[in-house]
This record gives structure tokens, sequence and C-alpha cells, in this order.
């Protein structure tokens, strides 16, 4: 039966390199389940390949969208990536290479999501305001108060992920988590999870060293250029939403790179604890 092999990890903890590498040993491509990698506007701030990584294998789903698009969700990659792995297995392709951090995407390719109502767009205009207005915080305490399975499992640090729970929340006064089942979708592929770690100090030290390498590759300048958009879901992720403050003068330079360090470290411990329940993935300790 044809694989698809999954390699997972925190972020900065070398899952690029490697994938290239088992990549090139089976002649597959890489789909990157990267929710962030696949805008084309945020290539720093979010680790996207270099140049010279694209050009050794080929990506897919990776800068292929723009913040300005309707806002791309779980359930679009879902569709999406199953269809072109089926594709690809039906060009000849026998193993497959899917590469990245987000832990929903990784689920809804591996086990389906559920029905979710569709969007109340009225209702998700009015939760993106105030996400824009009040910041992601505010959002996070009504969710923790109406939904504290979801509030403990999805990425909280997400606004985007935040409005659509909080928004399913509002809409159906249903719990968002009350939507997940048991029930996993039946694939035509084998899947193998391939997870990746390093000791903790190792992988912080990494993150912080890329964050000052991102700086210094011009990430100040990419987010300035994003500032006017800094509503959008999007961009309520952490490299932005620090340099937005210091634009707006409520942190220093210095502070906003600490602060992008330190949320990065946190964001790199809840992926961790989100796959921390899936008995499925092999680890490898690099």
């Amino acid at each position: 039966m044809n694989r698809l092999l999954i390699i997972l990890g925190p972020t900065a903890v070398g899952k690029t390199d490697y994938s290239i590498e088992v990549a090139r040993k089976y002649g597959s491509p890489i789909i990157s389940c990267d929710s962030r990698q696949i805008y084309r506007e945020m290539s720093i701030g979010t680790a996207v390949p270099s140049e010279e990584q694209l050009a050794a294998v080929q990506h897919y789903f990776i800068r292929t969208r723009s913040i300005h698009d309707e806002m791309y969700t779980a359930g679009k990659y879902e569709l999406e990536a199953v269809a072109l792995l089926e594709r690809l297995f039906a060009e000849g392709h026998e193993t497959l290479v899917m590469a990245g951090g987000s832990g929903f995407y990784i689920d809804a390719v591996c086990n389906g999501l559920d029905d979710f109502p569709p969007a109340d767009q009225q209702l998700r205009a009015e939760l993106s305001e105030r996400l824009r207005a009040e910041g992601v915080e505010s959002l996070r305490l009504d969710l923790k108060h109406l939904d504290p399975e979801s509030y403990e499992t999805i990425d909280i640090a997400n606004g985007q992920r935040v409005v659509r729970a909080l928004e399913v929340c509002l809409m159906t006064g249903r719990k968002f988590s009350s939507f997940k089942t048991s029930v996993t979708k039946k694939r035509s592929f084998e899947i193998e999870k391939i997870g990746i770690s390093r000791p903790r100090d190792v992988l912080y030290d990494r993150i912080n060293r890329r964050v000052v390498q991102m700086m210094d590759d011009g990430l100040l300048e990419e987010a300035r250029s994003l500032y006017a958009y800094r509503g959008l879901p999007a961009l309520q992720t952490v490299g932005y939403r620090e340099l937005f403050d210091y634009f707006d003068g409520k942190c220093s330079l210095d502070k906003a790179v600490e602060l992008i360090q330190r949320n990065t470290r946190h964001y790199a411990k809840r992926q961790m604890t989100w796959w921390g329940r899936d008995k499925d993935i092999d680890w490898m300790t690099f």
C-alpha cells in the first residue's frame, strides 16, 4: 500500500533539513503542513525554507496563498492536501513526505475533521474586529469560560484559531470541542509519523538564535510592510504581534525580540503537549 510519511516536531527543531533528506531518499516532493508558511507575505517570520532548500525538492503549500484571501482553514487544507496526495500516488509515488508543525493540519489529514457548522460571517467579522482592537487575550478568556477543553488543546496564541472556536461556541450554544468525534476517516494510504525532538535546552537555544537570524534577515522590515494589515487573522502570529507592539510604542525593539523568543519557546512547548497524546508517533532525538 502507498505510504504517507509525516515528519513533525516543534518549531526550530530541524524538520526542514531532515525532510529534504528523506524526500530525496524516496524521490518524493514535500507536502508542507504549516499553517503560516502557506502565506506568501510572511516568509521571514514563519521560517519558510530557503531558496536553496525549495530548489532541492519540490514543495507544496508554501507561499501559495495571500493574507488577503478568504480565511484558510484546516478543513480546506484537508480537502486540498488529500486530493494532492491521491494525485501524486496515482502518478506513481509509493512514499510521500509531509513535513510541518501544525498539529491541527496533521490531524486533519490523518483523521479527518468533524462536521463543524459553516461560518457565521457577521459573527466572525465582529470577533475579528475584537481581535484587532483588544488582542487575542480577551478572546482567549471568553473561550476558557465557554469551552475549557478547547482552551487547553488548540493553539491559543493563534488568533484565527481562537476566533473560529469562539464563533462556533457562540453560534451553536455548544462547545467547539463537542463537534470532535472519535470517528476516523478512512484513507487509501498508510500513514507513519516521525517526530523529531531535541533536549529542551538545545531546542530553546536554537529558537533564540533563529529569532536573531530572522531579525538579521529583515523580519523588522517584513513586519513593517504588514503593519497596516495587523488586524487580519493570519497576522496574529508570534514574530509579528510583538513587532506591531513595538511600532505602536508599547515596548522597545530589544524587548520585542525578547518576547518573540519567549513566545516561540512557549509555542514549541504547546506543540509538544499536543503531540504528547498521540501514541502513533515514532520519536527521534537529535
